[in-house]
């Protein structure tokens, strides 16, 4: 094996060192201003370290006293895994078979490009055609109605990606089986997508966090605590004159522990499949 240079191995820890620093650097200071009193987040200088733990804000939001602060925030941080949920496993249930169809039916490919098109547009060109669709059918401010509208945002992206995963395994295996009488159905829930496991894995966790992180759409189609989502209630923090940005950091930080604790979950789920699909292959 051919011996690396030390010099190298220190410019790789170095980068990789660096990379984690303004990756975590950010996420480190939020988690900081959460757990500081209004006096260290005022202080001049500025204190890197709050002098006193202050844990009052984590209390308060999620206290499920009615009509409270912390009522109102796990309402919408229960909307919003609602919602996500709902618009992933519908994106993941379409793009499955649009995937497959497309990947192995060359001659309807431009169809997945031409909707993948609309990507272009802005989404305030959408809003009146898709509030006036969800007002017709007794939708608005309703989490159904709003995974719905996600479900139009993330079934081109999760086809997509699915497609680039059944693009990777030989026609041949599916050949093979339909040759020895196995069914479509059949072909598919056994053969294709255990192959496509990891790809499918990835899907569903991107396709959760661009729910969860949407915020333009939650916002017009919702109007109160039945559907409003995390997004839009983080922002109802800071829309008083005076802003508790201390307040404003600790909602940040629990809006982010759901993303984390799925993409540790979903990691497991890829290596897994990456595994299975390996021996299978």
């Amino acid at each position: 094996m051919e011996r690396q240079s030390p010099l190298f191995t220190v410019f790789v820890y170095a980068a990789a060192l660096l990379l984690a620093a303004v990756i975590l650097a950010p996420i480190l200071w939020l988690f900081v201003m959460s757990i500081s009193s209004a006096a260290d987040l005022s202080a001049k200088p500025l204190n890197w370290w709050p002098e006193e733990i202050d844990l009052s804000r984590y209390r308060l939001l999620l206290s499920t006293i009615e009509n409270s602060a912390g009522a109102a925030f796990t309402a919408s941080l229960f909307n919003s895994l609602k919602v996500a949920g709902m618009a992933t496993l519908a994106a993941i249930a379409v793009a499955i078979p649009a995937a497959w169809a497309v990947s192995r039916t060359s001659n309807v490919s431009w169809s997945l490009y031409a909707v993948i098109a609309t990507y272009m547009l802005p989404p305030v060109a959408l809003a009146v055609p898709l509030y006036m669709g969800l007002a017709y059918l007794g939708l608005l401010n309703s989490v159904f109605g709003l995974a719905l509208v996600y479900l139009t945002i993330l079934a081109p992206f999760t086809t997509w990606l699915l497609k680039s995963g059944f693009d990777s395994i030989p026609r041949e295996i599916e050949s093979a089986a339909m040759i020895d009488g196995a069914r479509l159905d059949q072909i598919l829930r056994l053969i294709t997508l255990p192959l496509a496991a990891p790809v499918m894995a990835t899907s569903a966790l991107f396709a959760f966090l661009l729910a969860w992180d949407e915020f333009f759409y939650a916002l017009l189609f919702t109007s109160d605590l039945r559907a409003k989502t995390l997004t839009v209630a983080i922002s109802d923090l800071a829309g008083g004159r005076v802003s508790d940005y201390g307040l404003i950091a600790t909602a940040g930080v629990l809006a982010a522990l759901p993303p984390v604790l799925i993409g540790l979950v979903m990691q497991r789920a890829l290596i897994s499949g990456l595994t299975s699909g390996g021996v299978k292959g």
